[in-house]
């Protein structure tokens, strides 16, 4: 099922809440679309800056103060590195995707989109990457425009491009589509909206625990993820930005530690990162967010990759053989998600009748009702596998599906 130097066994015994049993059964978690577990190494760091090193950094000279600030500069030098940012300066610590995403339609949205302009969106967008442009739009009298998806759940490429036009001003968009697992080509598509003059931003959060991300490579103008989906705490997240639109946007938050001169008359600020996270930041979140990063680095990806991707397709050709099951988007290359119905049962039934077989899965709307829409679905059920599922595991999630189409077939 993987690469011989993928060691399945010893990734699990690292994630602590694994070893979990309940009523006799062992916990399959299967919602890593959702939030991923996170590995002992991960859980130490935050622990021991708690009870090591806590201080509040960039205000203090003396020595704890002084290793806070050094720890929480090095997390975001970590993340520069991970994604291939060129400067630290680029990288903006938030709470995670949603206020990565609102902090640029705020800050670069309100200062460059304008009546008669366009934003450019895809069908498969997150809730997060459509509500804060749609709003904006209204507020400015700009146009929305949605790109459609093929049959098995691909971005139409040519709707893509026959959409932009000069007007389009944002072209906003997922790496990787939480519902579908489609893998968005997204140089390509970053190509595409240059050559129209369009700035973009890409949504990774679904993307970041599965490859590299490169985003010199990719050439994008913004990226967005959050640290909780890869291994680290939840609500720490990242906004990378070119350093010359940074520059450029006004503050998102007013507060402490982003300015440069407060008096009654007129206050400055300063430049990025600082400008964009006013008051004390999430200290351990950045340094948890590190220490995953770290831990990550440490496997062979391609292992890492093999592995998930015979998951995928061992999981896939199992619940295509039971009766009633459909599985959405089957796009080439997509990620490790399965999104599925049954005739027989709705998808919160689905995940009840899982849960009392310890498998955990995700039912609902997936905060993408336009996409469910799409689909002609109201909600779906959803495995979403990670890099400490097994074969075995997913041997339990078709037992129990196979349960629900006996239960209710």
């Amino acid at each position: 099922m993987s690469s011989a130097s993928f060691d399945v066994a010893s990734i699990r015994s690292q994630f602590p809440i694994l070893s979990q049993v309940r009523n006799g059964k062992p916990l399959v978690y299967l919602d890593n679309g959702a939030t991923t577990q996170k590995p002992q190494c991960v859980i130490d760091a935050v622990s021991r800056f708690y009870s090591e090193q806590n201080a509040n950094i960039h205000r203090g000279a003396y020595a704890l103060s002084v290793e806070a600030t050094d720890l929480y500069d090095q997390a975001r030098a970590s993340v520069a590195n991970f994604i291939n940012a060129g400067d630290s300066r680029e990288v903006i610590f938030t709470r995670g995707t949603t206020e990565s995403v609102n902090l640029v339609a705020a800050t670069w949205g309100r200062e460059n989109i304008a009546a008669g302009s366009e934003i450019l969106l895809t069908v498969m967008e997150h809730h997060a990457n459509i509500v804060p442009w749609q709003r904006l739009a209204e507020s400015v009298g700009t146009t929305l425009k949605v790109v459609d998806i093929t049959s098995d759940g691909a971005l139409d490429l040519e709707q893509f491009e026959h959409l932009l036009s000069d007007r389009t001003r944002l072209a906003a968009f997922t790496h990787v589509s939480n519902v579908l697992g489609t893998t968005n080509p997204v140089k390509q598509l970053v190509q595409m909206a240059k050559a129209q003059g369009a700035v973009t931003l890409i949504d990774g959060a679904q993307a970041v625990a599965h490859g590299p991300v490169d985003v010199r490579d990719i050439d994008c103008d913004f990226y967005v993820f959050s640290g909780h989906k890869l291994f680290a705490p939840d609500g720490i997240g990242i906004l990378y930005g070119r350093a010359e639109l940074l520059d450029a946007m006004p503050p998102y938050q007013l507060g402490g530690d982003m300015i440069e001169l407060v008096s009654f008359e007129k206050t400055t600020f300063r430049s990025a990162p600082d400008r964009f996270e006013a008051g004390t930041p999430h200290i351990s979140g950045a340094i948890g967010l590190a220490a995953a990063i770290d831990w990550l680095g440490g496997l062979d990806h391609r292992a890492v990759a093999a592995h998930e991707a015979a998951l995928l397709e061992h999981a896939s050709h199992e619940l295509q053989d039971i009766d009633g099951l459909r599985i959405n988007g089957t796009a080439p290359g997509k990620q490790s998600v399965i999104s599925f119905t049954l005739d027989c049962a709705h998808p919160h039934d689905i995940a009840t009748i899982l849960d009392s077989a310890n498998v955990a899965v995700r039912a609902g709307h997936h905060c993408a009702q336009p996409l469910m829409k799409r689909l002609g679905a109201s909600s779906t059920a959803r495995a979403s596998f990670s890099i400490y599922n097994t074969v075995e595991e997913v041997a339990n999630l078709c037992a129990a599906v196979r349960n629900v189409v006996k239960l209710f077939g």
